[in-house]
């Protein structure tokens, strides 16, 4: 993976890609952005499209395909049973993971609610690394409870640390030792977690957990949904893995895993899922629900013409060109809002540049949401949709109380090959702007807030007029701008 220098000395990422197909973009005014995030409820899922200028909410489903992906839709066999798409699907699967039994879904979650309805009973225990909140939510569901426990240094906010995501092995110990090996449903490792900044997974942590797992008898399940952007940090950041090939580095991680599902939002450009399992006894368990909540065994929910896209989107994961492009983008986002002493997540991690709102506005009480606060203020200010990673995210405890999160964050998703530099720079100018004009931005309140995963689609309304404050400030300092 050789670097490309500047003569200039300048350091910005270099696509390997040459942009084929446009779509058109729209920068409404800030007093139109204004009406369209009240018209949401300060939520950033409930904008509507056309009001985004840059959409930066997700990188799940909103990846820029190839020329070979869209050319391979094209041949897509449309058979109800036994299409030869699928096969496909299965046999590239079988060749990236080594694993022998594969269950298509139509996406990440539908993965979750299989292994989980599967594995997990009422009162057992699903130790992982982080969270992510429809895992969460599907285990809860199910009578099960997850222990998080992330290694003390993922927490840290700023850091040299490169992987941030690994599992404290000693309280993954202490937890067995504790309830017993019997009452954990299986080990869950997540590749870049989601929720604390897009953190790697070093392959010795994954060996670590692995020989843990060994000697109580435990299922090791990895969610390889953001895999892509990890790949390149062990590649790029683990000595180990410097001179193996991002087909080695996959097939290690695979060999250590009983099962590994992900979402094709996500990896592989495309939309879908998949479970690949090891052991027989367990997909057999696995297998009736996939007719009863996805669809047949050789479509599981899913188009044929995305599966045959999955199929070319997952043998591109493995070019190295492809997935370093979203990671060195991420990473000059966060270099140049860190240079502007603006506080974000470091070292920059994968899915997406993270904004710490707890120290941007460290004025605003937690509970008062910091993080979709802000995320609704960058919206006004730019027209860029990021999405609330914090105690919105959460849910509250059945006796009403709010948890409050780790961390307030706002992710600035990185979706891959999708925006240009200017575009990024644009991010970044109306970031340093609002960074200047913190103090005028105030909490949220919800007005309407859903039991189950509230964040989607709650409704919140501002404490005070801060958003007005706001509106007028920009247009004291840009005039008639966008």
């Amino acid at each position: 993976m050789p670097g490309v220098r500047f003569f200039s000395g300048e350091t910005v990422p270099l696509e390997m890609h040459k942009v084929r197909v446009v779509q058109k973009l729209t920068l409404p005014d800030i007093e139109a952005r204004l009406a369209a995030i009240t018209a949401a409820g300060n939520n950033t899922f409930l904008l509507q499209n056309r009001d985004v200028f840059m959409d930066m909410l997700t990188d799940s489903g909103v990846n820029a395909m190839s020329d070979r992906q869209v050319a391979a839709m094209m041949v897509a066999d449309d058979s109800y049973a036994g299409s030869a798409t699928y096969t496909r699907l299965e046999t590239r699967l079988r060749e990236i993971f080594g694993m022998e039994f594969i269950l298509p879904a139509h996406q990440g979650r539908a993965c979750e609610n299989i292994v989980s309805q599967v594995m997990v009973t009422p009162g057992s225990i699903v130790p992982m690394n982080y969270h992510f909140t429809t895992t969460k939510a599907h285990i809860v569901l199910n009578g099960g409870s997850v222990e998080e426990i992330i290694h003390a240094r993922g927490l840290e906010v700023t850091s040299d640390e490169p992987f941030k995501g690994d599992m404290d092995v000693a309280a993954l110990e202490r937890l067995v030792a504790e309830h017993g090996a019997e009452r954990i449903a299986f080990v869950r490792v997540e590749a870049g977690t989601n929720l604390i900044g897009g953190q790697p997974v070093s392959l010795a942590n994954l060996q670590e957990v692995r020989a843990a797992c060994d000697r109580h008898g435990l299922t090791l399940v990895y969610d390889a949904s953001l895999m892509a952007d990890n790949l390149y940090f062990l590649k790029t950041r683990e000595a180990a893995c410097r001179d193996l090939s991002i087909r080695e580095i996959t097939r290690k991680i695979a060999d250590l895993c009983d099962v590994i599902y992900f979402s094709a939002r996500k990896l592989g450009c495309a939309r879908g899922g998949a479970i690949c399992v090891r052991d027989e006894a367990l997909y057999n368990r696995m297998r009736g629900l996939v007719p009863l909540y996805e669809g047949f065994l050789t479509y599981g929910g899913m188009s044929v013409r995305e599966i045959e896209a999955l199929t070319v989107g997952l043998d591109e994961t493995m070019d190295e060109d492809m997935i370093s492009q979203g990671p060195q983008f991420i990473a000059y986002m966060v270099d140049e809002l860190d240079r502007r002493g603006i506080p974000v997540i470091t070292p920059a991690g994968g899915l997406g540049c993270h904004i710490d709102a707890m120290r941007f506005l460290d004025h605003v009480p937690q509970p008062q949401y910091s993080a979709g606060a802000l995320a609704s203020a960058l919206y006004i200010a730019s027209g860029v949709r990021g999405m609330e990673r914090g105690t919105m995210s959460e849910q509250r405890a059945p006796d009403g109380t709010e948890p409050l999160a780790n961390m307030e964050l706002v992710r600035l998703a990185m979706p891959r090959r999708v925006f240009t530099l200017s575009q990024v720079k644009y991010a970044i100018d109306r970031i340093d702007w609002l960074w200047q004009n913190r103090r005028l931005v105030g909490g949220l309140t919800f007005v309407e807030e859903p039991e189950i995963l509230r964040f989607f689609y709650g409704r919140l309304a501002p404490v005070s007029d801060w958003q007005q404050k706001l509106v007028a400030k920009f247009r004291a300092d840009f005039g008639d701008s966008l």
